[in-house]
């Protein structure tokens, strides 16, 4: 299988990517829809929680437009692993190794702007929840914990950066897990119940 986030060795996933032309091309297009998805639902956060801090709201829209950005960045590397992986002429330009060096910069270029493009994004989703937290137009307990999962979020894929331990699969989980039951929730009371309308008035 090929591992994107590069927890194996970037030859292994270099080697694995020469014959997943189709799971790549595919990936790609996941993160294009993914690109499109990330948009609608940032303006419209930001439509919604405008009337509560607009230049915050502004700032959350802009971090997330720029994340939403380097995902996109990171679906081209993607195609670019598949067009090396699948084009003849590449078999003629370069020899075996030199196609898994060309993948493994690929391969390592998809991390860094994937990588970017989470932290940004949950930064700007911290503000987001910071917003409904200040305006009550969802509960607190879900505002609160989405903050709290957002700030996890970015704060851990930086600092493991500089501090490897933080790298460990079970926190890693914990911060998945965290920040997947705050998007979950959110998004279950807006889709069932809505904002609270009264909630500043």
């Amino acid at each position: 299988g090929i591992d994107i986030n590069l927890s194996a060795d970037v030859e292994s996933v270099a080697v694995a990517m020469l014959n997943a032309e189709t799971r790549l091309r595919a990936l790609a297009y996941v993160g294009l829809l993914v690109f499109a998805l990330d948009l609608l639902v940032s303006l419209g956060l930001f439509l919604l929680l405008k009337q509560t801090g607009l230049l915050l709201a502004a700032w959350c829209l802009t971090a997330r437009l720029m994340g939403a950005l380097l995902s996109v960045l990171s679906a081209v590397f993607l195609m670019n692993a598949a067009e090396i992986a699948s084009r003849p002429a590449y078999t003629v330009l370069a020899d075996r190794a030199d196609r898994i060096l060309l993948n493994g910069l690929q391969a390592t270029s998809n991390y860094t702007s994937f990588h970017l493009s989470i932290v940004l994004s949950s930064a700007a989703l911290a503000g987001f929840f910071y917003l409904f937290l200040k305006s009550g137009l969802i509960p607190r307990l879900i505002a609160g914990w989405g903050l709290f999962a957002s700030l996890f979020v970015a704060s851990t894929i930086v600092l493991r950066d500089f501090i490897p331990a933080l790298g460990d699969n079970a926190i890693t989980i914990a911060f998945m897990l965290s920040n997947l039951i705050a998007l979950f929730s959110t998004s279950i009371y807006l889709a069932v119940r809505g904002v609270r309308v009264d909630a500043e008035r």
